[in-house]
């Protein structure tokens, strides 16, 4: 039979595919849904291989399989082979890889010379055990060929459906369809050879290196010549598939290009998605360093549930190549954290799932400027803050236990805080330093660029870079559960001569984390529409800060362009000792101005060392505000309430201090 080889192939078109429509939801949304319903398998607890010493490091794996019968009959059995080159890294006479037991059968298992090596596959743990010919050292590379099949059964990782074969493999479900060491750390670059029927169209990770055709039957061989972790292969593949191809010139060197291959049934749209690529490819490059690979692509599948950002080839479901400022970019923007840079344990999945949510804001100030890009962090933090569940973004267990996908997966967590944290050490160390430390971090080769980084690494690469400490930053965000809470107060003072004192006084009240150190700022507003805005950090809690006018203050706001996106504020006009004569008894003084619109006084003497709470009361009964609950020295006090967002009507106070306690009544008019 004549054996011919091809570069492209034209094949026959299908029909259009139907998938899930996810309206209005944005990537993060859409890629959390996915993948933290995950169903495959986790595997056995074990400790991470980011510890300092491994046995030995994958480097390349070498896999052929045949899925013709996947397509033509419909079944997930599949024949296969992988020959796995590693580097031994300590002393040793045997390996462990992962394969699920129920997926996969291993036949036979042999070193590349021919010699056959005994192995032990363990339903319990879902490992295999090869015991080689003899004692390794650190340093030797060997090539350890196995034989083995995928039975039919649905294991969520290897999936045949509707015309379409593709895999799907985040967290750990690339064991189920080849042996592997199945741990994001271990990067290997990849060489996988398929078959298939002659009308399918497959794609994988890489460039595709060639395609031959035996009778009714093509091969196609892709090629990954930068590493990759084991569950960001892919195949996918589909009877009648269209390809369609845009080439990107590469800002350093115009004349080379590289392909950006879309894949899509007959009847999908993909002309927002392919307007759009070129110049995101362009933006992403500019922010974080050149595209990083060969190739890069999408591939639509029907019945997907979202996005899986597989190395230079996602896969999306069928009506989300229109979504290009949601899906489309957060997915285009794991190419380069999640995949260019992975997380080095799943400790670390913020590293992957906060960026690419993040890189999905800035692509929305890209195309329509920064209150679009602040929106969409307004969105994930408002999710954050209706969804917390109260547990840190990095838990240092889940480097050694994989969590559940629910857990890794979190939407609040991995996906909104951490891409709300970015937006904080943003407003943090101010935009010029935070992009260039970010580029820095991308595009460090010697460390993390196509390698691996875990959160300590990228605060230490931002403080370097930055020539700022970070830590605390990290420590209390990133290690830390939950957000501060604010109970702030301010006081406005005459000081004669045209001269007003201000003093703030920023407090955090929670009791479910640690206090936040964070810069903060001051909006100060005056008389005549003028107003300033004060920068200062709040590295201690209950600090007071003090300010002098040649204005009166009129109006004074806390973190007015809310950049400390995850937090709850509140504000009171603080209290003032106007008099330190000792009072011969409690008094409590008709509020003035009443009626009022829409700040009035308070004012009240205190004979001895009190207790004092003043409540403010709608006329249901139910406290709208608490003004004062502290202890006092004897003296009389002025306080005030502004009530520029309540509504008109009757209201009363109450002064409580001690056993005194008297209401008084006041009525707002707007």
């Amino acid at each position: 039979m004549k054996i011919f080889t091809v570069l492209f192939i034209l094949l026959t078109l299908g029909s259009a595919a139907q998938s899930q429509d996810f309206g209005n939801m944005r990537g993060s949304q859409i890629c959390s849904q996915v993948k933290s319903n995950y169903k495959g398998s986790l595997g056995a607890f074990e400790l991470s291989p980011n510890t300092p010493v491994h046995s030995f490091n994958v480097l390349n794996y070498e896999l052929k399989l045949d899925i013709y019968n996947c397509f033509s009959a419909g079944t997930r059995s599949f024949s296969a082979s992988n020959i796995v080159t590693l580097r031994v890294d300590s002393v040793l006479n045997s390996i462990v890889l992962n394969a699920t037991y129920t997926s996969l059968v291993i036949d036979s298992v042999r070193l590349s010379g021919g010699v056959s090596l005994s192995y032990t596959h363990s339903q319990s743990t879902n490992k295999v055990t090869i015991n080689l010919d003899r004692t390794y050292n650190p340093g030797e590379v060997v090539n350890i060929i196995i034989y083995y099949r995928h039975n039919n059964v649905n294991d969520y990782a290897f999936n045949v459906s509707s015309g379409y074969v593709y895999t799907d493999c985040e967290p750990e479900g690339a064991r189920n369809w080849f042996p592997c060491w199945d741990k994001p750390s271990d990067k290997a670059t990849f060489d996988i050879t398929v078959k298939v029927p002659l009308s399918v169209k497959i794609g994988s990770n890489g460039r595709l290196a060639d395609s031959t055709i035996s009778g009714d039957s093509i091969r196609y061989h892709w090629v990954s010549r930068d590493p990759l972790s084991t569950y960001l292969a892919v195949l996918t593949g589909k009877t009648g598939y269209n390809v369609s191809i845009v080439w990107w010139h590469k800002i350093s060197n115009p004349a080379d290009s590289i392909p950006i291959r879309l894949y899509y049934a007959t009847g999908e749209n993909i002309t927002a998605t392919q307007n759009a690529i070129l110049d995101m490819t362009t933006y992403y490059s500019t922010l974080f360093g050149e595209h990083p690979f060969e190739k890069n692509g999408f591939a639509s599948v029907a019945g997907y549930g979202g996005g899986m950002e597989n190395q230079t080839l996602t896969t999306i479901y069928p009506t989300g190549w229109s979504s290009v400022t949601a899906l489309i970019s957060h997915e285009f923007g794991h190419q380069w954290f999640g995949d260019m840079i992975t997380c080095g344990t799943w400790a670390d999945i913020w590293l992957n799932e906060g960026f690419a949510t993040y890189l999905e804001a800035l692509y929305f100030e890209h195309i329509s400027g920064y209150t679009a890009y602040k929106n969409n962090i307004n969105a994930n933090a408002s999710e954050y803050m209706a969804q917390n569940p109260g547990w840190p973004i990095y838990n240092p267990d889940w480097a050694i236990n994989t969590p559940s996908t629910s857990i890794l997966f979190n939407g609040a967590i991995t996906y909104d805080k951490g891409a709300c944290v970015l937006h904080m050490l943003r407003y943090t160390i101010g935009d010029s330093l935070f992009f260039a430390s970010f580029k820095a971090y991308a595009t460090d080769t010697a460390n993390f660029r196509l390698k691996n980084a875990v959160t300590v690494d990228f605060f230490d690469k931002f403080s370097a870079v930055s020539g700022q400490n970070l830590n605390w930053f990290r420590d209390e965000w990133v290690m830390q559960p939950n957000h501060p809470v604010y109970r702030n107060s301010y006081n406005v003072t005459d000081l004669g001569n045209g001269s007003w004192g201000l003093t703030f006084v920023t407090n955090q009240v929670q009791t479910n984390t640690v206090f936040h150190k964070m810069p903060i700022v001051i909006k100060v507003s005056f008389a005549g529409n003028t107003d300033t805005s004060i920068k200062v950090m709040n590295d201690t809690n209950h600090q007071a800060y003090n300010f002098t006018f040649n204005a009166q203050p009129v109006t004074v706001a806390f973190d007015p362009n809310n950049d400390i996106v995850l937090k709850t504020a509140t504000m009171v006009i603080g209290i003032r000792n106007i008099s330190t004569n000792v009072p011969k008894k409690y008094a409590v003084y008709q509020n003035y101005p009443n009626p009022f619109n829409p700040v009035t006084k308070f004012n009240f003497d205190i004979p001895i060392k009190s207790s004092v709470r003043i409540r403010i009361y709608d006329i249901t009964g139910r406290v709208v505000t608490t003004l004062v609950n502290q202890e006092l020295q004897p003296g009389s006090y002025e306080t005030s309430w502004d009530a520029a967002n309540y509504s008109s009507g009757i209201y009363f106070y109450s002064v409580e201090a001690n056993d005194y306690h008297k209401t008084m009544k006041m009525v707002l008019v707007k």
